[in-house]
């Protein structure tokens, strides 16, 4: 099965500040990250960006808490499973400093939602990356931030590849 996460709604390239950066955030990017690897992120995509699409698979298996999934793109444990969408800088070095997460948790995906996605192959969930204060989303994503549906799969249609 695969998960695609398609993201809109960017927050821009510059953040406003905050205690740990009183001059704010400048050149960000977002990605999604790898599971246990901080530095490796799948797809960084400017925060200027008019919208991003991931897609990683994964393995679904029955369990008697419903549907655990599993992959290198999903953290946590069974019944707290999750995606880390990671927001960083990224300087003069390419080298990206993490400041902030998205948690995409996938416990509250509708057991209907996870059923369909079982049979057609492909879970998306469909989000807007600003908050309400203009930055980049970040902490708990749970719906309605985020909307998660099954549908056919279709051809792939991943970002880039791994920083």
């Amino acid at each position: 099965m695969q998960i695609r996460i398609e993201a809109s709604e960017f927050p821009g390239n510059s953040c406003a500040p905050s205690p740990g950066s009183p001059d704010g955030y400048r050149n960000i990017h977002v990605g999604v990250q790898r599971r246990n690897r901080r530095d490796k992120l799948l797809g960084l995509v400017p925060g200027g960006a008019s919208s991003a699409t991931w897609t990683v698979g994964c393995d679904a298996a029955r369990s008697s808490g419903g549907v655990d999934l599993k992959g290198p793109y999903i953290q946590g444990p069974p019944g707290g499973r999750f995606i880390y969408l990671s927001w960083g800088t990224i300087d003069d070095d390419k080298r990206f400093t993490l400041f902030r997460r998205a948690k995409l948790w996938l416990d509250a995906i509708p057991p209907s939602v996870i059923e369909g996605a079982l049979v057609s192959g492909l879970l998306v969930g469909r989000l807007g990356l600003t908050d309400r204060k203009g930055n980049p989303l970040c902490a708990a994503v749970r719906p309605p931030l985020i909307e998660w549906s099954a549908v056919a799969e279709g051809p792939a249609t991943d970002s880039a590849g791994d920083c």
